[in-house]
């Protein structure tokens, strides 16, 4: 089910010099927010908490979904260098499993880290902070991937789509509808952070038996139809 071939050359695509910027850039603000924050105060819980949730987890996770979860595909599509892959004695889904496999491992890299420094510049992992939501990153990396990778599979448009879904809601009808919330990826990683956290620390609008369910079955059937998808487009080639 992974080809190192395949997985190279995501790698390469993904962790290009202008891609790579990109992705350095949020980690890197996440990083001088936490210093300049701890500069200016005492190490505070609740402070820590609102940095993490508010910034790592509900806006730098998902946008470093977006560039890696539809960079590890999109690009290929769009400019039509897919051919070239398909052509190769691969299975499809082989191929999307490994593609996914590389979104995955950039998106943790690229913020469950950044997000356990930050933790321990604010307040030292006081109350499990940190490490609570170092452990909803290193989840929500999971789910994200598998969804925009996705997305980069079935639309040329996917990294708007991706943004909106992003900002739009996540960010923002995740936190004014509370409807919306149950079907946030961010809720259902909080919900993990949850349980590792002291008691208060960390708050989630989802139960964690849900939160588990709803993670599992989103990304295997988002997993699963992009590789549905990748074989009709392989199809459509040859007729």
């Amino acid at each position: 089910m992974y080809d190192p071939t395949v997985a190279r050359l995501t790698y390469r695509a993904l962790l290009g010099r202008r891609r790579a910027a990109i992705l350095f850039v949020l980690p890197a603000l996440l990083l001088l927010i936490a210093a300049a924050v701890r500069m200016f105060a005492e190490a505070d819980d609740q402070i820590a908490s609102d940095v993490l949730g508010g910034f790592a987890i509900a806006t730098m996770v998902p946008l470093i979904g977006v560039i890696a979860g539809t960079g590890a595909i999109g690009p290929e599509i769009d400019d039509g260098s897919i051919v070239y892959l398909l052509a190769k004695p691969v299975k499809r889904p082989t191929i999307i499993f490994t593609k996914l496999i590389v979104a995955i491992a950039v998106t943790m890299v690229f913020s469950a880290l950044p997000t356990l420094l930050a933790g321990l510049i604010l307040n030292g992992n006081g109350q499990q902070i940190a490490v609570a939501y170092t452990i909803a990153a290193l989840i929500a990396s999971i789910a994200y991937s598998a969804l925009f990778l996705l997305l980069g599979t079935v639309s040329r448009h996917a990294v708007v789509l991706g943004l909106v879904y992003a900002l739009v809601w996540e960010a923002l009808l995740g936190r004014l509808v509370a409807g919306a919330r149950t079907l946030s990826v961010q809720q259902w990683s909080l919900a993990v952070a949850q349980k590792v956290a002291d008691d208060g620390a960390v708050t989630s609008e989802v139960g964690l038996p849900l939160a588990t369910v709803l993670l599992v079955v989103v990304t295997a059937a988002a997993t699963w139809y992009a590789g549905q998808k990748l074989r009709a487009l392989k199809l459509a080639g040859e007729e």
